[in-house]
């Protein structure tokens, strides 16, 4: 009984994480959002360099 209500809020509290992490990005707008963030060095987000 307890293993269900530890694996039930591990499964709801990692939703909600991904869910809170997920607003805030979109929040920042396109280029916050982009996997290529970090190594984009145009303003063109989502599109990769050549």
């Amino acid at each position: 009984m307890i293993a269900n209500v530890i694996i039930g809020a591990a499964i709801f509290g990692y939703a909600t994480w991904a869910l809170v992490k997920f607003i805030n990005r979109s929040k920042k707008g396109k280029c916050a959002a982009c996997d290529l963030e970090k190594t984009c060095s145009t303003n063109q987000c989502g599109v990769p360099p050549k």
